[in-house]
């Protein structure tokens, strides 16, 4: 089969690295790609946002499967545009998109199916938001209604820090991390507990748990500092036992599938919930309808099964005949940015060692924000690199990972260095 994939982050790499190595793939293109993602595949310079331009290139190099890595086109609704010039691909379409493209449509499709999350109220007005703030008291979580890279959620300590975020999400401009305005925001209490990560393959009937994840987010070490897309992550989360694992199937998966469903815009493609484990059970914090970044580039790495096969089922409703096998493992990644992300970052540093890197046991690197310069492998992006390890435990793959990060030649990178604490203090409990 010829196999396009669609991005050029690190979660492209690994469903890359993954894909090419299915005895199905023939010829693998990405687009547009990255200096890792390059020696697994052809990678073209498209713009993914130009869908007629995709769709053009798929007949032109005869595609059979398109794989879409980010939100943005999925929301746009590539799949529909690809489905319709009769190209098959992996991912929701814009109505079912939804799920991650707003989240008040979300947190309503929550309540009318009794799915568990935070209480919740929409707002057009920033007057009407801020006197709902005032009553519910703080703290309380505002988001933008839209897509915003992981910047439209503000967790307000204060009625004040909530009033403030109400202001920049309505008033937008050159100083508001969202850029253009909200159209609408969404005013939801702040749960308690222990965040994770859980993803399952759907094919608009069939959901198929893939598995659960941690992150984090902060950009320093201890949990501190300004949010980003991800610094670090582990698989699997411990707090999801098998029993909670079942609870989220029943509780949160399987209704919205059934509920998508019901209204006519089958799910098809990956669910990632994100999710608050409470003292009362799990909780759904939101959707994303992708694979997520940085946790797809463990869960490749424990994933025993070949990928493509299960995709396509996802995408042609065979997912009741499928089960993937994993290894027992442990999988952890540790993200290198450039020093000032998630501010301002200099481009074009030359990273070098990452052979010497890759030959430590079980370590696996997936590139982010990389190209190639004048036979060198340069930084092109915040997030650069994830330094990936399997392990027994959760501190093997650790340990496996920051040596191999010690053999990384790039002054102009840093990276946190307690990727895992959660995990491993709990291993640490048991023994």
């Amino acid at each position: 089969m010829n196999i396009l994939i669609l991005g050029s982050g690190g979660r492209e790499h690994a469903l890359a690295w993954k894909i090419a190595a299915s005895p199905l793939t023939t010829k693998l293109y990405c687009a547009p790609g990255n200096a890792g993602i390059a020696q697994e595949a052809e990678c073209v310079a498209l713009d993914i946002a130009d869908h007629k331009a995709v769709i053009a290139f798929c007949k032109d190099n005869k595609i059979d499967f398109v794989v879409v890595g980010p939100e943005v086109p999925l929301v746009a609704g590539i799949i529909d545009d690809l489905e319709a010039a009769g190209i098959k691909a992996f991912g929701p379409t814009k109505w079912a998109a939804r799920l991650e493209g707003s989240k008040g449509f979300t947190k309503d499709l929550c309540k009318a199916n009794n799915i568990p999350t935070a209480a919740y109220e929409r707002f057009k007005s920033g007057d009407l938001a801020k006197d709902y703030v005032r009553k519910r008291g703080a703290p309380i979580v505002v988001k933008a209604d839209g897509l915003a890279a992981g910047k439209g959620v503000v967790v307000a300590a204060t009625i004040e820090e909530a009033e403030a975020a109400i202001d920049m999400m309505f008033g937008g401009g050159q100083d508001s991390p969202l850029g253009e305005k909200a159209w609408e925001i969404v005013i939801e209490d702040c749960l308690v507990g222990e965040e994770a990560s859980f993803f399952a393959l759907c094919d608009g009937d069939t959901a198929l748990p893939l598995a659960s994840a941690q992150d984090h987010k902060r950009v320093f070490d201890g949990d501190k500092g300004p949010n980003t897309g991800g610094m670090g992550a582990y698989t699997p989360a411990p707090v999801m036992t098998e029993a909670m694992n079942k609870r989220v199937m029943d509780e949160i998966i399987l209704p919205t599938v059934a509920a998508l469903k019901k209204a006519g815009a089958p799910f098809k493609g990956v669910l990632f919930a994100g999710l608050m484990i409470t003292k009362d059970g799990p909780q759904l914090i939101e959707y994303n309808v992708r694979f997520g970044d940085p946790e797809t580039q463990v869960i490749m790495l424990r994933m025993m099964s070949d990928l493509l096969p299960a995709l396509i089922a996802s995408r042609d409703g065979q997912l009741k005949n499928f089960d993937l096998r994993w290894y027992a493992d442990a999988a952890l990644t540790v993200v290198m940015a450039a020093k000032g992300y998630p501010g301002s970052y200099q481009k074009g540093t030359v990273i070098k060692g990452l052979d010497k890197a890759s030959e430590i046991d079980g370590v696996e690197i997936f590139h982010a924000g990389t190209k190639t310069e004048g036979g060198n492998i340069v930084a092109n992006g915040g997030r650069v690199l994830n330094v990936c390890a399997r392990g027994k435990t959760v501190a093997e793959a650790q340990s496996r990972a920051y040596a191999a990060i010690d053999r990384i030649e790039w002054p102009e990178g840093f990276c946190r260095r307690d990727i895992g604490w959660q995990a491993i203090a709990r291993e640490t409990k048991k023994t």
